[in-house]
């Protein structure tokens, strides 16, 4: 590993563990995203945190997903999360499970395999905490019972 790619790896760190510690999985290679979702059972759903360095995930994304998964009375069965810019591939295999254009930050919501919710980058940036926290907590609320 680089010196950059080191430092880039250690200023990442805390921004992975705002969800780690929270109960995500930190879903690292492309190989944990397929093994994850081999075993996903039809009825199970899944919020995917698609995590990012930049500010609209550290002020927004990321304050909003934890407290929804956390705080909400319908909560998804699993929370995990793939970090763009840090593991790559993992971040690829899951944009194919997810369907949509790359974003990052980005939020999704599958049951099964199937994606039944989808919050790009566009619907984070330029918005209040409390009005994403509220569009997760309706989808969590429609889906996750």
């Amino acid at each position: 590993m680089n010196a950059y790619e080191d430092y880039m790896k250690q200023m990442a760190k805390p921004m992975r563990e705002q969800l780690t510690t929270e109960g995500f999985d930190s879903l690292e290679t492309p190989e944990e995203v397929e093994s994850y979702f081999d075993k996903i059972k039809d009825n199970e759903t899944t919020f995917v945190v698609v995590n990012s360095i930049c500010g609209c995930a550290a002020g927004l994304a990321r304050p909003a997903a934890v407290a929804v998964a956390t705080q909400n009375d319908h909560k998804p069965d699993h929370s995990v999360t793939v970090f763009a810019g840090q593991e790559r591939e993992a971040t690829a295999k899951m944009r194919e499970y997810i369907g949509q254009e790359p974003s990052s930050p980005s939020m999704a919501l599958f049951k099964g395999k199937d994606l039944v919710y989808f919050m790009p980058r566009l619907h984070i940036e330029g918005r209040h905490v409390e009005e994403i926290a509220m569009d997760l907590k309706d989808a969590f609320d429609e889906h996750c019972q």
